[in-house]
């Protein structure tokens, strides 16, 4: 059976980075095991990897470090790291910018991350620039995701009601974060998810809206 388009009212496309657009599991597990490893900290356990997939830079760093005595020094190691060598190990999932650029004529294009100050670099590595209308990173709210305030700030900014947007997410706290927001959910290679719509392919996203 085909997937069945959703309503023309949909003004705005809204993608989640890590684990949609980008393959980033390996550059995430290198730059955390890197800052473990500059404490003499063992790497991460896979209950750790999971978790910091999900979530904020500070917020996985507290994770990471909470017993030790090397949180504050950790946290500030971490504003002065350099990111960059790690973008290499992030993988462009398939047919992202072919998507992205199909869909840039008909609707506004957002991003919703927990990264902080690397998501422009990322972008700009990869060659994103310019297809995006609007990124909101957890530098850009006062509460990330699983909050709403990111996808609710996106919505302001366009003048969108929650039934005019799609947000497309791979974890649970994407799930939260859309189901707080009221805006359409679909789920990417996460079949535990409950969404409005599952795919395993990005392009499947245009099918959903209603795109040849």
């Amino acid at each position: 059976m085909g997937i069945q388009p959703i309503s023309s009212t949909v003004k705005v496309v809204i993608f989640d980075c890590d684990g949609v657009l980008f393959d980033s599991k390996q550059a995430n597990i290198n730059y955390y095991n890197h800052l473990l490893e500059r404490f003499g900290l063992p790497p991460m356990k896979d209950s750790q990897v999971e978790y910091i997939h999900m979530h904020t830079a500070e917020e996985s760093v507290k994770y990471l470090f909470m017993n030790t005595p090397y949180l504050d020094e950790a946290q500030e190691y971490r504003t002065k790291m350099d990111y960059i060598p790690f973008i290499k190990d992030m993988v462009l999932e398939p047919d992202a910018k072919e998507l992205l650029a199909s869909l840039k004529p008909r609707f506004h294009l957002a991003m919703a991350t927990n990264r902080s100050n690397t998501v422009t670099e990322v972008i700009r590595v990869h060659g994103l620039n310019g297809l995006f209308d609007m990124v909101v990173s957890s530098l850009d709210v006062l509460r990330p995701k699983p909050h709403p305030e990111p996808i609710e700030k996106i919505l302001r900014h366009f003048s969108l009601s929650p039934s005019q947007a799609v947000y497309v997410g791979d974890s649970e706290v994407d799930q939260q974060t859309a189901a707080a927001a009221g805006v359409i959910f679909v789920a990417y290679k996460n079949e535990k998810l409950e969404a409005d719509y599952h795919i395993t392919r990005l392009m499947d996203i245009a099918a959903i809206l209603g795109i040849d």
